[in-house]
């Protein structure tokens, strides 16, 4: 794809567009644009619009992200196209950093947990990775109920060495909280 270095231009420039427009503009108008770069067959596209993701969050607010973007993000988990997939996890360790604990136990912890089943090894050691980036602002009976047997299912039954490991590596994170 020749043009993707425009694209990255672009997307580059898209947070500081939604600041001098505002919220009503950005949505009407650019909202689905930056939502289908997340989808982009080129990943530093994908990289790019994830990153934006957090900034436009702390543009307009966590509100307005539950409500525009959060449900599209995480309805990618479910794409036939594991890079979707991927993309969707990528996007839950850049929005956790702007989420509030509740938003992220009751929308994205399901999510994660659910792709831990994914048929592709990449997603679910990117599973392992996420749980470790979450696990901090996680109330601990979230931990003991929902990440530590995710993690451990990980390490000790799946077939995929580097699954095993990025699971062991989590669950280290995982037992150093508190």
């Amino acid at each position: 794809d020749p043009k993707w270095r425009v694209r990255l231009a672009i997307i580059e420039h898209m947070p500081l567009l939604a600041e001098q427009l505002g919220v009503e503009f950005f949505d009407e108008k650019l909202n689905s644009l930056c939502m289908s770069w997340l989808v982009d067959g080129v990943f530093a596209i994908r990289s790019a619009a994830t990153s934006n993701l957090k900034k436009l969050v702390t543009i307009f607010g966590i509100e307005w992200a539950q409500n525009t973007i959060i449900t599209k993000v995480l309805s990618m988990a479910r794409d036939p196209n594991y890079l979707h997939r991927m993309t969707t996890l990528f996007a839950i360790n850049v929005l956790a950093d702007v989420c509030s604990a509740e938003v992220i136990t009751k929308f994205m912890v399901p999510v994660i947990s659910n792709l831990a089943h994914d048929s592709v090894p990449n997603v679910r050691f990117n599973v392992a990775k996420t749980m470790a980036k979450v696990a901090p602002v996680l109330d601990s009976n979230t931990i003991e109920t929902c990440v530590k047997p995710c993690l451990t299912r990980l390490h000790e039954e799946d077939d995929d060495n580097d699954v095993k490991y990025f699971a062991s590596e989590a669950l280290v994170v995982v037992e150093n909280i508190g």
